[in-house]
């Protein structure tokens, strides 16, 4: 049975927590694997095929194909395990970061060195404003 989580209306938010983890365990270990310059190598080659060799299931390959941020931590995945696949893009986590909340590079540093996000409207789902479900930005990563 499921433990009550008073956190999961926190509006685009998904808490790793250890449902979370288990759900992405291999889907992080995937990504940890990307810490080896031949892992690196061979996922660049075919992608496909690299992932093919991991038991991801098969919403959690599309995603990373699709480098679609969002989508992997939904499934379970950990950014900071996930930052391995944009890093073997040559991307930085903070290019990473802008394509997941749907901003440029420039806008999302703008963003953090003005504070970050405002606690207005998105402390919990049913608060008014913005923090009524919407559509999820476009979070595909551009790759290098």
């Amino acid at each position: 049975m499921a433990l009550d989580k008073p956190y999961l209306d926190i509006p685009g938010t998904t808490i790793f927590d250890a449902e979370q983890s288990r759900k992405g365990y291999w889907l992080n270990q995937c990504c940890s694997s990307l810490m080896s310059a031949s892992n690196r190598a061979r996922f660049k080659h075919d992608e496909r095929a690299y992932l093919d060799e991991w038991p991801l299931t098969e919403p959690q390959k599309l995603a990373v194909l699709a480098r679609d941020l969002n989508e992997c931590i939904r499934l379970g995945g950990n950014i900071y395990f996930l930052a391995r696949i944009g890093a073997t893009d040559g991307l930085t986590f903070q290019q990473m970061a802008g394509a997941m909340t749907g901003m440029s590079e420039d806008a999302y540093r703008a963003m953090m060195l003005g504070g970050g996000r405002s606690i207005e409207g998105n402390r919990y789902l049913g608060e008014g404003g913005d923090a009524q479900p919407q559509s999820q930005p476009s979070t595909n990563i551009q790759r290098s």
